[in-house]
């Protein structure tokens, strides 16, 4: 897979941006501010539909415009995919595949798959669990896009069931709302097991790659003691958990039992990483979680592009080479700098530099 063009219009700092981009690696290098990070949101926006840096639309629109609109041209299996995108502040998105309009913006996820890592990602070791489940809905968005629906059907009834609690509405009013945070609890529940799973042999052979001594691995921590993988096993214990938790949660008018209080759990050597990790630990787990992702999918047959945002200058020598050499099995790698001189020679083939509002093949004077 391979993203061939990308046009950018009122998209944050760009007012009109047109890139024709080569396989391989792509290096976008600037000061802080000048926007290189703006081409990569793009980018991971158009894979998960939400940007990995704000919790709304409103500050990716230009200044003054109505809408920011995502323009690719994507190469995929021998097929050419054209997706155009616009991004609404107060409206739903609207989205094209080829020209033709789609029902839903969600029918373009699984188009363009993304692996991508940022300063942020120590907040995956360091943070709270939102953040770890968010790691962790986006891998699987990434790995089956359909549960994009599920996740949204997901939020949206924990949110109206959470609505009900607070007013203590009746048992009849939660009923209906009971039965969708089973179904789509339960759902949500077993894939993002399976998918934890599937991904701790990948986080425990890359964080020993990286000379650690001390062996890492992950696991799913659950709100709800004896779910699984298994659709059906998780059903009956949500349904069980949530007539024991009836009158808590209408004493504490919220939702005390589902996904949206799991944590995905760290583990290094004998102690969780949260709270025990060193700083050198910590970036090594986050590595190993976002390479790990990369591998899983790749074993699977994916061929997902790489995105990394001004993290090598975060990293020492050995944790630099672990990234470059995930960037010789991408086919396209997207790479961020501020400083030229922080990244290996082999990733500086293709480069851009990077002003506010203009990117080119030669550095810009300063005068």
């Amino acid at each position: 897979m391979r993203i061939n063009k990308l046009a950018l219009t009122n998209f944050r700092s760009y007012p009109s941006l047109e890139l024709e981009l080569q396989p391989g690696v792509t290096t976008f290098i600037g000061d802080n501010g000048s926007g290189k990070t703006n081409i990569a949101e793009s980018l991971i926006y158009l894979a998960f539909l939400s940007s990995h840096r704000v919790a709304n639309n409103v500050p990716l629109i230009s200044l003054g415009a109505q809408q920011a609109i995502i323009r690719t041209e994507i190469e995929r299996d021998d097929r050419t995919l054209n997706i155009d995108l616009e991004i609404n502040a107060s409206k739903a998105n609207r989205a094209k595949i080829n020209g033709n309009p789609t029902r839903s913006q969600r029918e373009i996820l699984g188009a363009c798959q993304i692996v991508y890592f940022s300063p942020e990602d120590l907040d995956l070791v360091r943070g709270e669990p939102g953040g770890r489940r968010d790691f962790l809905d986006r891998l699987l968005i990434t790995r089956t896009p359909r549960m994009a629906g599920v996740i949204a059907d997901y939020e949206r009834v924990v949110k109206q069931r959470n609505a009900l609690l607070k007013t203590r509405s009746s048992a009849s009013a939660l009923v209906p709302w009971n039965e969708q945070l089973i179904k789509f609890g339960a759902q949500l529940t077993a894939d993002r097991i399976a998918l934890v799973e599937a991904l701790n042999p990948w986080v425990t052979k890359n964080y020993a790659n990286l000379n650690e001594v001390k062996p890492a691995s992950i696991s799913y921590k659950c709100s709800s003691e004896g779910v699984s993988n298994n659709f059906e096993n998780n059903v009956e214990v949500l349904t069980k958990r949530l007539e024991e938790v009836a009158y808590q949660e209408i004493e504490r008018g919220v939702s005390l039992i589902g996904p949206h209080r799991d944590d995905l759990h760290l583990q290094i050597g004998d102690f969780p990483a949260k709270g025990y990790a060193s700083h050198g630990e910590s970036w090594s787990m986050a590595i190993s979680l976002r390479i790990g992702s990369y591998n899983l999918l790749k074993s699977e047959g994916a061929e997902p592009i790489l995105i990394l945002d001004d993290i090598f200058a975060e990293l020492d020598t050995a944790r630099r080479q672990q990234l470059t050499s995930v960037t010789q099995m991408a086919e396209q790698t997207f790479i961020t700098a501020a400083v030229e001189s922080d990244l290996p020679a082999e990733l500086l083939s293709t480069k851009y530099y990077v002003t506010p509002g203009v990117v080119s093949k030669e550095r810009l004077s300063d005068g």
